[in-house]
């Protein structure tokens, strides 16, 4: 298996905390974030994963080199922001599989990669996201989908937020649905892929309860860390 993992952001709301690093490098109790999302994914079996950088992306490569636990590393840098969307279609010229999964570097979402990957295939499509169930959707907006799974509807971020399925920032997708986008070119995966073609092509909704938390705001961040304390 193959993963791309976007590890290009700026971390900006990010920086009051951690502000000399890229946000995938911050620290959780001595260790940086990568790691923990690397450990947990390199456990079911990927043999290839390509770091989507871009921000201070010389301090990932020189913090992990070629190689993290024996698995092959490789580096799509962005010489100027290129959006989620950009950066996985730049990323794949490092690809050789079909199939990729692909997710965000500042989010550990400890899913069972083996049980998405026969969800993938299990269903007509190109694209699979994957989905968490929280209490409050407000930071997120939201996803609905119908009773075979299929995606039916993305709901905008309303400030009532309530329970709902939000977007765990991991998809499984083929590559001919990037490679339709032009190289080079910044774009947003979400709202120029996922909220525009879902409702004429069939992308689904892979539903997890796994553990989930997304680093990109003070408080999560310092979550994450008492998490790891105990």
């Amino acid at each position: 298996m193959e993963a791309i993992i976007l590890a290009g952001g700026f971390g900006t709301r990010l920086r009051s905390v951690v502000s000399d690093v890229p946000k995938p490098m911050a620290p959780i109790n001595g260790r940086p974030f990568l790691e923990l999302l690397l450990d947990h994914i390199i456990g079911y079996g990927f043999d290839h994963i390509v770091l989507s950088t871009g921000y201070l992306h010389e301090k990932i490569e020189a913090h992990f080199g070629t190689e993290y636990k024996s698995v092959p590393l490789s580096y799509a840098v962005e010489s100027e922001p290129l959006g989620t969307g950009g950066g996985m279609r730049n990323a794949l010229k490092y690809c050789k599989e079909e199939d990729i999964i692909v997710l965000n570097g500042d989010t550990l979402f400890k899913i069972d990669y083996n049980n998405l990957r026969r969800f993938y295939h299990s269903h007509p499509t190109r694209l699979a996201v994957v989905l968490r169930q929280v209490s409050n959707t407000a930071r997120y907006g939201s996803v609905c989908t119908d009773c075979c799974d299929r995606i039916a509807r993305f709901t905008e971020k309303t400030a009532s937020g309530g329970l709902g399925t939000i977007n765990g920032g991991i998809y499984m997708l083929n590559r001919s649905l990037l490679e339709e986008q032009p190289a080079d070119t910044a774009f947003s995966f979400e709202e120029e892929i996922m909220q525009k073609r879902y409702k004429d092509e069939p992308f689904y909704a892979y539903i997890s309860s796994a553990y989930f938390i997304d680093i990109g705001i003070p408080e999560d961040y310092q979550k994450l860390n008492e998490d790891y304390l105990r």
